[in-house]
């Protein structure tokens, strides 16, 4: 019976499944971002979150608990001196993983998993949505209304204007 055994054990024995989760554990932490299928990134966060979380405190318990796990000296060194810094306010979620699609040789779902504070590019769209605020209402506010009405006037002189040389053009040919 499974009852209260939760995980997912990834169609490995335990030692097979311990070992990659910590080389996947030690390559997000030296990449910040590992692409690989959706059910061993789940896996993987919760694997790597609590270690992630204890290098908030670098103490020297912390590092051997940690070692222990990932046997990465240069992995640790990355995790408790950089990472931690980033993650000190952090709460909790400091993986993300993004779907992308079906593998072709086999259909399995891949995806993304990177650590949240290193994605630059989603940092800073974040930061420009955040300043930039739409309404959803059809209705359009008075300012709106007098630039339409400025550029109807614009657009009326402009017509008016070729109007007005398009004569003198056409008299120009027919003296010829």
């Amino acid at each position: 019976m499974r009852h209260n055994k939760k995980f997912n054990h990834l169609g490995r024995k335990k030692g097979h499944r311990d070992a990659m989760l910590a080389n996947m554990t030690i390559s997000l932490i030296q990449h910040k971002r590992i692409f690989t299928t959706v059910p061993k990134a789940k896996a993987l966060r919760v694997y790597a979150e609590p270690l992630i979380n204890r290098a908030k405190e670098d103490s020297t318990a912390n590092r051997r608990l940690v070692f222990s796990y990932l046997q990465n000296k240069e992995a640790i060194k990355e995790l408790f001196n950089e990472i931690s810094q980033k993650i000190a306010n952090r709460p909790g979620g400091y993986t993300r993983i993004l779907k992308t699609g079906f593998r072709k040789g086999d259909g399995a779902a891949t995806c993304f998993i990177e650590l949240v504070d290193y994605n630059e590019n989603m940092l800073s769209a974040g930061k420009e949505k955040k300043q930039s605020r739409t309404r959803r209402s059809r209705r359009k506010s008075a300012a709106e209304k007098a630039e339409t009405a400025a550029a109807t006037e614009v657009k009326a002189e402009e017509v008016k204007a070729e109007e007005a040389a398009a004569p003198a053009a056409e008299e120009a040919p027919k003296a010829e």
